[in-house]
């Protein structure tokens, strides 16, 4: 199975502070990998780096086999990675309509480029608010949004950070339904996850962070007899 992404060694900051220590990380096209580790591990800053959007990186980081520590954000965006950030960013004076119509489309996108029509299938609440501002939205409908905006673009490779967090269970499992849709159509996901319920069911692979580095990493076949070893490493 082709890697779609693949870390070696690599290094982050922010201003004079060394944030990541040498990450080493291999996701398999179409498979899901969550990051797992108490706030402040590195896991956010990981996505970060990924995109570039830290402000100094070292090592390898490879898309679909290209290399990509040298290039600027919008380079490596076009390569087909969609991030989707903790804060959201969705636009609160446009619809979700126009939040939905605005990405363009990406040059290198492997993945298919989701209809406004196929996205308020997979979204229904979206489609009952397609004509409210994003300030009227709920949290929940709101990271809806900003996941779907994605879908739009033909990103193939989903950076998830926290997407779970402080939103009502309802609208978490609406949110496990739509990764396991969209891994059963290929996409590769990267998911920064506090919440280990949600978690657990969706992964094919582990990975604990601490301190910057990896601490573990397994695959969902051996999550049973790890437990014990996550519970002192999260601390859940």
């Amino acid at each position: 199975m082709s890697a779609a992404l693949e870390l070696r060694g690599l290094q982050a900051w922010y201003g004079e502070s060394h944030i990541l220590h040498g990450i080493d990380l291999t996701v398999p096209a179409g498979q899901v990998l969550t990051l797992l580790g108490r706030n402040g591990a590195g896991r956010t800053t990981t996505l970060r780096a990924i995109m570039g959007l830290t402000d100094r990186r070292s090592g390898s980081i490879k898309v679909h086999g290209q290399e990509t520590i040298g290039l600027a954000t919008h380079r490596v965006a076009q390569l087909g990675l969609g991030y989707c950030p903790e804060e959201r960013g969705i636009f609160a004076s446009l619809s979700t309509e126009e939040n939905l119509r605005l990405p363009p489309v990406l040059k290198g996108g492997r993945g298919k480029v989701m209809s406004e029509a196929e996205i308020y299938a997979m979204f229904p609440n979206l489609s009952e608010r397609r004509h409210s501002p994003g300030t009227r939205l709920s949290g929940g409908e709101q990271q809806m949004l900003a996941v779907a905006r994605i879908l739009r673009t033909g990103a193939d490779i989903l950076l998830l950070d926290e997407i779970s967090e402080g939103l009502a269970p309802v609208i978490v499992q609406a949110l496990g339904r739509m990764i396991t849709a969209l891994k059963a159509q290929g996409f590769t996901i990267v998911m920064v996850e506090q919440n280990f319920r949600f978690a657990a069911p969706l992964a094919d692979h582990f990975v604990v962070m601490e301190h910057g580095q990896v601490v573990e990493s397994f695959p969902a076949s051996q999550l049973d007899e790890k437990r014990a070893l996550l519970d002192e490493l999260l601390s859940v």
